[in-house]
């Protein structure tokens, strides 16, 4: 009798024992799923990296001028140059600047600042005319590599006047709402509720 009640109670603590130890590899199995889906959630996030949302075209005309002493610095040499920059500039948001942090027992990603629009590229072309070179002064190979820095510069300022950083402001939205549709991949969801928008309420309401 006494062996039979013990290999009773045997049976009933082994399963007990089994029990236990298949619900901790659960729970421990889903968290490092969760925290899986995590890490993947933020890489995709990253790997997009910059997001063009607006460009601009510019055209612009800048005379090229330089001067050079020579003999004894008595004797002046000047070359100088007319200067067509058609320029294509890309608007956008470095993601990789992005203030957020995932929650991994409600699944959400917690988007808590976005960056500020910034100038992502330039791309001059330079076509020359009125091209003057001087007696001992002429143009080189590297003018041309400085001549096209010059040109980034001078386009990088007429950007904050263009009104194309006010655009992509009010592209934010559709930023946010590209980084939303890559957190549902996986079945996460976007909080995004801290940010002040523009055109929120507008892009809700057309939907």
């Amino acid at each position: 009798m006494d062996s039979v009640l013990l290999a009773f109670l045997g049976l009933i603590l082994g399963a007990i024992l089994m029990y236990w130890l298949y619900s901790f590899f659960n729970v421990k199995k889903k968290r490092e799923l969760v925290e899986h889906q995590s890490t993947v959630i933020l890489d995709k996030i990253k790997s997009v990296c910059k997001l063009v949302s607006v460009e601009g075209d510019f055209a612009e005309i800048y005379k090229y001028e330089n001067s050079k002493e020579g003999f004894l610095n008595i004797l002046s040499s000047k070359k100088k140059a007319l200067v067509v920059i058609n320029a294509k500039a890309q608007v956008g948001y470095d993601l990789k600047k992005l203030n957020i942090e995932a929650d991994t027992n409600t699944k959400r990603v917690i988007l808590k600042s976005f960056p500020e629009p910034e100038v992502l590229s330039i791309e001059p072309e330079l076509q020359f005319y009125d091209i003057k070179n001087g007696l001992f002064n002429s143009f080189s190979p590297d003018d041309l590599t400085q001549l096209n820095l010059r040109a980034k510069e001078h386009i990088q300022e007429k950007i904050p006047e263009s009104g194309l950083l006010d655009s992509a402001k009010k592209e934010a939205l559709q930023a946010v709402l590209l980084i939303e549709k890559i957190v549902e991949t996986i079945g996460w969801k976007l909080d995004y509720s801290a940010l002040e928008i523009p055109n929120r309420e507008k892009l809700f309401l057309e939907d």
